[in-house]
């Protein structure tokens, strides 16, 4: 079973919107389990101190190695991967989360304050990780992205396998624009592609406008994906796209 520990200041974020929808009823179902556990149990004297000023200066603080690697510790990763949910860390992607749910959980260590002293995240062997390019409080909004998508790609979370390989990044590309009921809403009709019964022509619509996303909105994404096709890294519908791809001008 997945199994998530959460080392945070405000453990009482947690489950938070993990406790709803389809990641609440898995935790409900045993599908995965969740646990929140204070930093500052682990704190220093009376005041179970957790941080400290900055060697070289600066504002803020600092949360302290002893302190970091004792809840750590306490959290027994017994392999599972150790996050630092940090703006310094490596962009989160798909293929990270899938690695992810299909191990035996993680241990996501949220920082505060100024950050954490870097020795801990050495010491712990922690993963760095950044959720965008933002600066945000603390890493528990991280945290509890990083677990919503790890948790979705479980087995039995989500209604059908195909939902998840269908999605944006799942292929190496954005997803493509969808559509329901009624036909014709405010002037605007539905594609008639998928209108038209034909699978092969859904098919190829959906992929066009795959592409043209990646290519419009994700410009880094798209040569990544091409140069996965020409290499022959690319793996499923990513192989059949090598021929078409050489007459798209990047």
């Amino acid at each position: 079973m997945f199994a998530a520990t959460v080392l945070t200041l405000f453990p009482e974020m947690f489950p938070g919107p993990l406790g709803m929808s389809l990641a609440g009823r898995a935790l409900a179902e045993g599908k995965w389990s969740l646990g929140a556990v204070n930093i500052r149990d682990h704190g220093l004297g009376r005041h179970r101190q957790v941080d400290d000023t900055p060697f070289g200066g600066g504002a803020g603080m600092v949360l302290r190695p002893d302190v970091l690697k004792a809840a750590v510790a306490a959290a027994e990763p017994a392999g599972r991967p150790v996050l630092c949910l940090t703006p310094r860390g490596a962009p989160l992607r798909q293929a990270m989360v899938r690695g992810w749910a299909e191990g035996p959980g993680l241990v996501l260590v949220c920082g505060r304050y100024e950050g954490m002293d870097q020795r801990a995240i050495d010491a712990c062997g922690m993963i760095e990780v950044s959720l965008c390019d933002a600066v945000l409080s603390g890493g528990e909004l991280a945290a509890l992205a990083v677990l919503d998508a790890c948790v979705r790609l479980l087995p039995g979370v989500m209604g059908g396998a195909d939902s998840a390989m269908e999605e944006s990044f799942s292929a190496g590309l954005l997803e493509y624009p969808q559509y329901t009921r009624p036909a014709t809403w405010d002037g605007h009709p539905v594609p008639a592609e998928l209108l038209s019964g034909n699978h092969a022509r859904i098919e190829e619509w959906r992929r066009d406008q795959a592409e043209k996303a990646t290519r419009e909105r994700r410009p880094e994404l798209w040569t990544e994906f091409l140069e996965n096709a020409e290499s022959g890294l690319a793996q499923g519908s990513q192989l059949a796209y090598t021929t078409r791809s050489k007459r798209i001008d990047r």
